[in-house]
């Protein structure tokens, strides 16, 4: 008799169009945005701003330019990957679509990347164009060295401060978006309504956050793209019906303001897609910075974002937080678990409701979340969105009780059908069966709320027992003193193959000892979960540029203590 399987579901489950992605945002009436809507603006420079209109007639002459200047696409869709390496301006999402429009494969780099690092994302999609922001360029050149990609085929796009330019980095060539094209010189993209296509045919590569190993290029389709784009907005959209039939003047105007990573899926699906489906506009900030960010909400006045648990801990902890979000309406959490204590202490500083999501670059983003209406203090992620299916499973894939720890596997259109050309990778993250996606995250289920404890990787393992670090990390952080912190298991020295937990603080010592930091600890957690392998402060937590702890650099740091003490006692 085969094992009974316990398969969580939503509340309920919407009917979706079968449509590409650039139809959804430039003509299907699902997207609230008009012709005159500004969809993208430079917050330092707000007159600086693209419509709906032109930011159509952007990707139509990008389609074109990629076409018939570089080649995207002329052997067929889906098969020429473009990379983009770029800090945060207003035209990125035209070159997202022009990519796609023109039948290439949009590759986001983080802006962060080493030449390295970049290099090896050019060689695994095997790219012959790149995409830079000025401040990435010379990152660009020694990639596109490195790859032999020629430097005629590595673009510097500049669209803040009033620029338009795209042109290649040796400035010899034309600025191929100047002011005053022909309609010839724009290129149509391909109206897709058949299923399949849209499920199979790859639009844009993701690259996982690499916090357990080396970065894998994520297929994202158009359906994952759309359904993303319209499942929180169906949900949102009946939010917004119910507060009608209360209010019939209540009003909404969608605002967000970019300050994340453009490379990471808050920046592909929720800067280039939901907030034109939303019919507001992005303002974007180049790159994070507190004080702008505070400055630009206040001005802008947002009136929605998601960001990460690293920035609501500035907000919570900062004293320059006075009246800067006193037009948010509802503020979203994700990336990494984030708890209860953290999530209050924001809230209280914003004066509006955080929801939590969990999601990742393989599901195209979230998939749980929040009704505006409703609220929870219990630190979960929510409960599921629309069309996705949820098992909770032990090690050999076999379903846990409700309430029970395991690890979370899923189905939904927002799932990604694998990873590019990497088809070991792409078997490991499905189930023997290949029908359920395996997302390497430990949570559990109460009362229709999902609670994140870890990733399966990073489970400390103490005599038999399991230790979260998110759960010491949130406890860490509710301690009024300390600023930040990450939690790593090390070697017990004494052998006996366990690991022991040990902290990583941001904290002024001379205000708060390791042992009261041990004592915090041993006054609110079981014994098993005591820092047994202690407390070493540093200046600030390594973290990638969506907010995730490197955990994997603090291991290397042990690793090298490890060895100085061991050659110490020889």
């Amino acid at each position: 008799m085969a094992p009974r399987k316990t398969i969580y579901l939503p509340s309920k489950d919407y009917e979706l169009p079968d449509i590409d992605i650039l139809t959804l945002i430039y003509e299907s009436p699902e997207s609230w945005s008009t012709e005159s809507t500004i969809l993208h603006a430079e917050a330092a420079v707000p007159s600086n701003c693209v419509t709906k209109a032109q930011a159509r007639a952007y990707t139509k002459r990008l389609a074109h330019v990629f076409r018939h200047d570089f080649g995207i696409g002329a052997s067929g869709p889906g098969k020429d990957v473009v990379v983009c390496i770029s800090s945060g301006q207003i035209l990125l999402s035209n070159v997202f679509y022009g990519v796609i429009a023109a039948g290439g494969v949009f590759s986001a780099a983080s802006s962060a990347f080493t030449s390295l690092e970049l290099a090896r994302q050019v060689k695994q999609g095997k790219s012959n164009l790149i995409i830079a922001s000025p401040d990435c360029v010379e990152v660009a050149i020694r990639a596109a060295k490195e790859c032999n990609v020629p430097l005629d085929r590595v673009l510097v796009l500049e669209s803040m401060g009033g620029k338009r330019v795209l042109q290649d980095v040796e400035r010899k060539g034309r600025n191929f978006i100047q002011e005053g094209w022909r309609k010839e010189d724009e290129l149509e993209w391909e109206r897709i309504t058949d299923k399949k296509v849209l499920e199979e045919r790859v639009v844009c590569l993701l690259y996982s956050s690499g916090t357990t190993g080396v970065p894998k290029g994520v297929n994202i389709s158009h359906t994952n793209l759309v359904s993303e784009g319209l499942i929180p907005q169906y949900m949102i959209r009946e939010y917004f019906a119910r507060q009608r039939r209360l209010n019939p003047s209540f009003n909404f105007e969608y605002r967000t303001l970019a300050h994340l990573p453009a490379a990471h899926i808050a920046g592909c699906q929720g800067y280039y897609v939901n907030p034109s489906v939303a019919g507001g506009p992005v303002y974007w900030m180049p790159k994070f910075d507190f004080p702008k960010f505070l400055e630009y909400n206040k001005k802008f006045r947002i009136t929605h974002f998601f960001t990460v648990p690293p920035i609501y801990l500035l907000i919570a902890k900062s004293p320059q937080v006075t009246d800067q979000f006193a037009t948010l309406v509802h503020a979203v959490g994700g990336a990494a678990p984030m708890g209860a204590e953290l999530q209050a202490m924001a809230e209280k500083k914003l004066g509006c409701s955080i929801s939590q999501t969990w999601g990742l670059s393989e599901t195209t983003g979230s998939v749980t979340g929040m009704p505006w209406d409703q609220d929870d203090k219990t630190g979960s992620v929510s409960p599921l969105l629309a069309n996705v299916r949820m098992r909770i499973v032990d090690d050999d894939e076999n379903d846990v009780e409700e309430g029970l720890e395991g690890e979370f596997i899923m189905q939904g259109p927002m799932v990604t059908k694998g990873y590019w050309d990497n088809e070991a990778a792409t078997r490991d993250s499905f189930t023997k069966d290949g029908v359920w996606f395996k997302t390497g995250d430990i949570g559990l289920c109460r009362n229709g709320m999902f609670y994140v404890v870890d990733r399966k990787k990073e489970l400390i393992k103490y005599k038999g027992l399991q230790i979260a670090p998110a759960e010491l990390e949130a406890l860490l952080l509710s301690h009024p003193l300390i600023q930040d912190a990450a939690v790593i298991g090390i070697p017990e020295p004494k052998g006996f193959g366990n690991e022991i937990p040990r902290a990583y603080v941001v904290a002024d010592r001379s205000k708060i000892s390791e042992q009261e930091i041990k004592d915090f600890v041993k006054r609110n957690l079981a014994q098993h979960k005591q820092l047994r392998g202690g407390v070493v402060y540093l200046e600030a937590i390594p973290k990638s540029p969506s907010g995730k702890i490197l955990r994997r650099e603090l291991r290397e740091v042990a690793k090298r203590e490890a060895r100085v003490g061991e050659q110490a006692k020889i």
